[in-house]
This record gives C-alpha cells, structure tokens and sequence, in this order.
C-alpha cells in the first residue's frame, strides 16, 4: 500500500494524528464532555428504533437479527460518522474498550455488505426499492461516509478490517460511475462520496480512487436536466454563485476543494473561488450559518428568473430573515470543512477566521451545554412558545429525532478538532486556533518542533506558546491574526515584536528557538457593535454584539418580567462590558450594558401604528454567548437589536 502524507498541490498540510494533545482549555473541555458523555449518550439513541440513525439495519442487512428496516434513508451515512468520530477519541486516547466497540460495528458491516461491494442498508431492507434509481435514496451520502470513517480509522489504528470494507465498495463504484453513464449523470442528493473517495485514496495511494473522485465533480451540471438543489444544473468550473440545498453544495465544494488539492486544477479552483465571494460577502449570517431558506426558489437572473424550487437552501443575496432562519447545523458544519480546505489550498487567513466563526456559533449553538441534546436549525430570532414551527423547527432540543444528521456531525467535529490547531509548511508551523494544546509534529525538512500553547481563548485575549524542543536551525511559526483584531500586540520572551500584526493574516515568526522561549500574542477581546450591509432588509438598522469570534444574543429569561425582546433597542452607547460569569451556563463571558425598553403608551399591538406614541426608558440588559442560548427553558431570543438614534 502506498499511503499518501501529502497533497502535492496544497500549501498546508495536516500533521500526525497524534501530534496534538489538548489541555484543560475551551476546546479541551468539549473534547472530553464529546468523549465521557456525547458518545455514550449518542450510542444509546442510535440504538432507539424511533430515531432516524439506527445502526439496527446493519444488523438485519447480515443475517444477525430479524426485523424491519428503521430510520431514514440516510440513517447509514448518520452511523458511519458516530463511527468516525469513536475513532478520533480513539487516537487521543488509546482505549481497547473503544477499539473493541468499533471492531463489533465493522464485523456487522462487513456481514452486511453485498459481495459486488454495495452497500446501503435503508435499500437493502427495501424490496420495492432498486438501485440508482432515486437521487433522494442516499445512497452515495451513505458510502461516502463510510469511506471517510474506514480511512481516518485506517491512518489512526493502522488496522485494515474496515478499510477492506471501503475498498471494495470503491471499486464497485468506480467500475459503475467512471464511465461516467449519463442516466447517473447528476446523481448523488448528498455529495460526502467526492470526499470520501479522496480520503480513501490519500489513505492507499490507488489512483482510481482519485479518478472516481474527479468524475463525481466532472458529471455534476454535466448535462441538461440538472437542478439548483442538488447544484447539477451549472458545472463547478462555470458557477458564479452559492446556490441549493447547503449541505449538498458544502459538501461538494469540499469534495471539489480535495480534488484540487490532488490535481492542481485551477479551473476548479476559480469556480470555488467565485462561489465562495457569493457566499460570504451576501449570503452567510453573522454566526456562520448558511441556509437561509427553509422553502424557497433558486434566483437565477442569468437564466431569465428562477431555477427550481429549494429547501433547506442558500437564499437570495443579502436576503437573511433571523426568526426563519434555517441555517441547519450540517450545513454550517459543511461550510467550515469546505474553508478548512481553502485554508490548506491557500494559507490565507480569511479561510480561517470562517472556521472559527462557524465553530464557536452555529456548530456549538446545535448542542445543549450538557451534551445531551440536539436541535437542527439555528435561527437568530426566536419567539418562544408563540414561535411559528416551520420544517425541522423544535421548541426545546431532543435526545432522538426523525433527522439525526446534525448531532452525529457536531460530535464528529468536536472530536477531529484537534487536527485543524496547527498545519505545516515549507515555510514552518502554523497555528490556525487557539486553545490550550500541545503539540510535537516533524517539519518539511525532517527536523522536530515541540510546543505549548496556554489560553483561556475566547474568554481571554492572550495565548502564550512556549518552546519546548526546536531544532538547531531556523523555524519558521505562522500565527493568525483574527480579521476582527485591530490592534494585535506580540511579544518574544517579553520583548515587543516589530513584526507587522494586520488583521486576517499570519504573522511569521522566524529565528532559532530554543527551550524555554516564549512567544506571547495578545488579540484585544472588547464588546464590538455589528451592523450589516444595507442590501440586507431584515438586518438594516440592527446591530448585533461580538466580542472575538463568539456572537452574542438577548434571552427573555434574563429580561425583567413582562419585557419582551420585541421593546428592546439598541442606543448608539450601550456601555457595553465584559464579565466572567462562572454560575452561568456552564460560566461564560457575559455582556452588559444599557438598552431602551420602548413600548406603545396606549398597549397596541396592532400591525401598523402612528409613530411618536411611545414610552421608553432605560434598561439594562445581560448578552450571553449565541451558543449558549435555549438550554435554560422555552423562551425568546434575539442575535439583532433594532437601534434606537
């Protein structure tokens, strides 16, 4: 086997699996509530025949239990990242029970596994369903993730039990879709098989696997028929705009995003390139979130008008409603692999400050603070139990769900995080996040680099890296500077640094290093007012509170009684300030300041009124973490306050 470790036309790359260790930190701490509660929790609701991912069907697809197919069409694809996340807790923690968990799993697959190499439970237990003959089957999303979980439990445990399973669907599919027949042309609703068939091919070295990968790419938008939704009806290397469902599109521009990392296809990078301007600069929420449109249509003006109808879709540029926002919590998942990608194409920094921005918001907003329970859309404006529940709405989260998609994506990234603290380069190492870590890793040119990186980050502004070994020679470090930190300080062994500190870039820091060597950088963490741009109605005149990466909200319950979040506005002065509140939801960094509490003299609540009647006074109020909202009862909520001049 030839294990491929790097991607020739990547300017960054991953380091060993097992060359980060987290510490008592942010993320160290989530890491452990994934390992000691998320999964185990996670385990016994993938075995609750309500649920929507059961790994039951595995167990009737090989002849061990006898019973009728359960879950979604997906349910299989939802399982498989259970698995891989198992396999990353695995790799930080070395437990045989954990081992043993995941060999049982991989055993019944393999029972279940057709001996042509297919596999897909939900159709298998299906008889008047046939293969490739509904995109909406999940097929492809099903084997796509198992190809992603036997390659990352393959580079971590070095066994082959469930890479020998990956292989042999791989071949299947490669033999069935690499002459690239046109009935199949954009087929596939949810693309993780691009993916997958590049990490299975980064993990063997077999060429076909790429040439599968390039062909799931190719044949999208390939031929007439394509639609908006599943982004078939414009090829990648012509498209100019974010559109459908956004968890498919994620995951085809990360697919897309590997491909060039193998191929150096520039053509496709462009595509991805123009895609990504369209999503970012008039399509994303402030929190990350990118599914603006529960139900909709697709806005094609070069095409005369509409393209389709959608769900769970991009919406229109700068159109971003707050109380239905759907902003699924795979799609912003998506939207952050997709970047770490850009990321490692480029080293450019804005890449990275949308990985943070996702992870810290609208990844974490889908988890309740104890690890338990779920929810799948995160909207920004929430009207408690008066709130109109459209599709996959909920008012309090859930332990099992008819879509269970989300909660096994949350802890899949939650336990992989590590991997996405630090890269390297020609150029050195580069540290992306930060969060208390340690990491030992070889450089490009063989030589050994070990640190330790100690932050209270995002609650306190300043990450300390000490050198613990570094060869005798001249190592480059890349730390980023957030885009939102304007005045960055960095300091090497108490000395001020003259480097440049620009927001939404790395600065390098080159010398020899020896043991004991201090590097302190220090991002100003203050309360900052956000306004939008004002092509965005439903925010124009709003603003919204961030400090750092984390966005903040207003909660009724940390109102005074009788006060809704509709009566609060913003002043231009809010006398907005920072607070460690350890006895608040799980202790956080809370704001507080001075709003206006305005309400109608006379009472009304009619749907138009004559301005001027109003009574209004001072208020103060409590912001909390967006990703904390909804674990303290059913209730308001609110990202944007409307500003009161």
């Amino acid at each position: 086997m030839n294990m491929k470790t790097r991607s020739k036309y990547q300017k960054l790359h991953p380091l060993e699996h097992d060359a980060v260790r987290w510490q008592d930190g942010f993320w160290g701490r989530l890491h452990q509530l994934c390992r000691e509660t998320v999964l185990p929790s996670m385990r016994q609701a993938l075995d609750e025949p309500e649920n929507g991912a059961v790994f039951s069907n595995f167990y009737i697809a090989a002849g061990m239990r006898v019973g009728e197919r359960l879950g979604t069409m997906w349910s299989d694809g939802d399982c498989y990242k259970y698995m891989e996340a198992l396999t990353h807790i695995f790799g930080a923690t070395r437990e045989e029970a954990i081992l043993e968990q995941l060999d049982e799993l991989i055993d019944v697959i393999a029972g279940a596994q057709e001996d042509d190499g297919y596999i897909s439970t939900p159709m298998q237990l299906s008889a008047d369903k046939e293969r490739w003959t509904n995109l909406h089957d999940h097929e492809l999303y099903n084997m796509g993730h198992l190809l992603t979980a036997a390659s990352v439990h393959h580079r971590i445990t070095s066994q082959r039990n469930f890479l020998e399973i990956a292989i042999k669907l791989a071949d299947y599919l490669h033999e069935l879709f690499v002459p690239c027949p046109p009935d199949l042309a954009h087929f596939g609703f949810n693309p993780s098989n691009t993916m997958g068939s590049v990490d299975l091919y980064r993990v063997t070295g077999d060429e076909r696997y790429l040439e599968l990968a390039q062909t799931f790419v190719d044949m999208r938008g390939s031929r007439p028929g394509g639609k908006d939704q599943n982004q078939s009806l414009v090829s990648l290397r012509e498209e100019t705009r974010a559109v459908g469902h956004a968890v498919t599109a994620g995951y085809l521009y990360c697919g897309a995003a590997d491909v060039v990392a193998e191929t150096g296809d520039q053509e496709l990078l462009e595509g991805l390139r123009r895609i990504w301007d369209n999503a970012v600069q008039s399509k994303m929420y402030i929190t990350g979130g990118t599914s603006a449109q529960h139900h909709g249509a697709s806005q094609r003006p070069e095409f005369g008008g509409r393209a389709g109808d959608v769900h769970e879709a991009f919406g229109y540029e700068y159109s971003l409603p707050n109380a239905t926002a759907y902003n699924e919590t795979c799609a912003n998942i998506a939207h952050a692999m997709w970047n770490w990608r850009m990321l490692n194409l480029s080293g450019d920094a804005k890449y990275a400050d949308i990985v943070e921005l996702v992870i810290y918001n609208s990844m974490l907003s889908s988890m309740s603070l104890d690890g338990i329970t779920f929810c799948y859309t995160n909207p920004l404006r929430w009207y408690g139990a008066e709130h109109p529940l459209l599709s996959q709405d909920a008012y309090e989260r859930w332990f099992i769900s008819r879509c269970y998609c989300c909660p096994t994506n949350t802890a899949r990234t939650i336990a992989l995080l590590h991997n996405w603290l630090y890269s390297v380069s020609d150029e050195g190492l580069w540290l992306h996040l930060y969060s208390s870590s340690s990491v030992t890793t070889t450089l490009r040119d063989g030589s050994v680099i070990s640190l330790t990186q100690e932050s209270d980050y995002p609650w306190d502004e300043v990450v300390r890296v000490t050198v613990e070994a570094a060869p005798a020679h001249e190592v480059a470090l890349m730390l980023r500077v957030p885009g939102w930190c304007d005045a960055a300080e960095l300091t090497i062994n108490g000395q001020t640094s003259d480097s440049a500190l620009k927001p939404g870039s790395y600065v390098e820091v080159n010398r020899i290093f020896d043991a004991g060597d201090v590097i302190e950088l220090r991002l100003p963490l203050r309360p900052r007012l956000i306004k939008a741009h004002p092509k965005a109605e439903d925010i124009r005149n709003h603003v919204a509170v961030m400090r750092g990466p984390i966005v903040y909200c207003l909660e009724g319950v940390d109102l005074p009684a009788g006060v809704s979040i509709l009566d609060v506005y913003a002043p231009d002065d809010m006398g907005l300030s920072a607070s460690r509140e350890d006895d608040l939801l799980g202790g956080v960094m809370a704001i507080k300041g001075v709003a206006r509490h305005i309400t109608e003299r006379n009472g009304s609540k009619a749907l138009y009124l004559e301005a001027g009647n109003e009574r209004e006074e001072n208020l103060e109020i409590t912001l909390i973490p967006y990703y904390a909202w909804n674990n303290r009862g059913v209730g308001e909520m609110t990202v944007w306050l409307p500003r009161r001049y």
